[in-house]
């Protein structure tokens, strides 16, 4: 009988994934990944399978690493007999992951586990620009009884434009919860395909010519070379005046240089952003002070369920591995 396959794990992965596998036998056996403690060579080569958790992304950014995950993702290099990892992130597109791919190493993600909530967040800083929350809060840290009424009032929701960038599952749920406040959702993805709760989807190559309808860009995509800079002066420009911008994708789909210069100029009325080019975003970005621009620190998907629904997702891949069957999620390898 063939041992069951070695999985690198966190410790709190461990120990939460270990109450919910099968417990005769156990179908894994665990490597477990400490900052604080190096892994025997010959327990790294055993190594098939990893799990990146969410306990060891939490304390990272983009460009800053966490202890935790700085050292998983140093042993995964070295799982010369590494076949497949799961993320429970949506995206994959940190280097590591190239690198995982060139070597042959499968790879599946945890698209869908936190689109409610990123697509809450999207719809709270929606809600947030559109009836003039910013505003609130300024004059309440003034003491300044400030009533947004006459010139000063937002416009009525119903009936603007939005265009979504990006119709995976948040990009979807995005446009339901939009149509449900009877805003037009222009949907943009690869395929002209059409989506629910879309009055129209055009593909990437017709952005620019439905931009100038647009009172809101909502930005859901992932970042790959298509969409690397997919938003930059011209299509700034291209939008209504006084128009919004909403990204909960990836901060390089946008040019930050001159989203802050359409923000600074008032072509843009405002924007919500979670994602950024550098991130940490540094404390001297001009976008921390601009008028009308909420931010939050890549954080529009975390919920106190997250844990749980990445966790279902590797089980089930899981299951499918160990059966040969297709795996959901997977990340396709770049081509040559």
């Amino acid at each position: 009988m063939n041992e069951p396959p070695v999985a690198l794990v966190s410790e709190v992965a461990r120990d939460l994934l270990a109450s919910r596998i099968g417990k005769d036998p156990t179908p894994l056996r665990w490597a477990i990944s400490r900052p604080d403690a190096a892994l025997a060579p010959e327990l790294l080569a055993q190594v098939s399978v990893a799990f990146m958790s969410l306990d060891l992304v939490s304390g990272s950014a983009t460009d800053k690493l966490a202890p935790e995950l700085s050292h998983f993702f140093e042993q995964l290099r070295a799982c010369a007999k590494l076949r497949w990892l799961h993320v429970c992130s949506a995206g994959a597109d940190r280097p590591i992951f190239k690198e995982l791919l060139a070597r042959g190493v499968r790879i599946t993600t945890s698209s869908g586990a936190n689109a409610a909530e990123v697509s809450h967040s999207a719809l709270a800083g929606f809600l947030a620009l559109s009836r003039g929350v910013v505003r609130w809060v300024d004059a309440q840290r003034r003491h300044e009884w400030s009533p947004l009424k006459g010139t000063l009032a937002p416009r009525d929701i119903e009936g603007q434009t939005a265009v979504v960038v990006g119709l995976g599952p948040i990009g979807r749920e995005i446009a339901r919860l939009l149509d449900a406040f009877r805003v037009e959702v222009i949907g943009v993805r690869r395929t002209s395909e059409p989506v629910a709760c879309c009055a129209e989807v055009v593909p990437y190559a017709r952005l620019d010519a439905v931009l100038p309808r647009a009172d809101w860009l909502i930005l859901a995509c992932p970042l790959t070379r298509e969409t690397q800079g997919l938003i930059g002066a011209r299509q700034l420009e291209l939008l209504r005046k006084g128009a919004h911008l909403i990204n909960v994708a990836r901060g390089p789909v946008v040019r930050e240089p001159d989203l802050i210069e359409a923000l600074r100029s008032g072509r843009l009325g405002g924007a919500y952003l979670d994602v950024f080019e550098k991130e940490p975003l540094p404390a001297e970005s001009p976008l921390w002070d601009l008028p009308g621009v909420l931010i939050s620190a890549h954080c529009a998907g975390y919920s106190g369920g997250l844990h749980l629904r990445t966790q279902e997702r590797f089980l089930e891949n899981l299951h499918r591995w160990m059966q040969g069957a297709e795996l959901q999620n997977e990340v396709a390898a770049p081509s040559p």
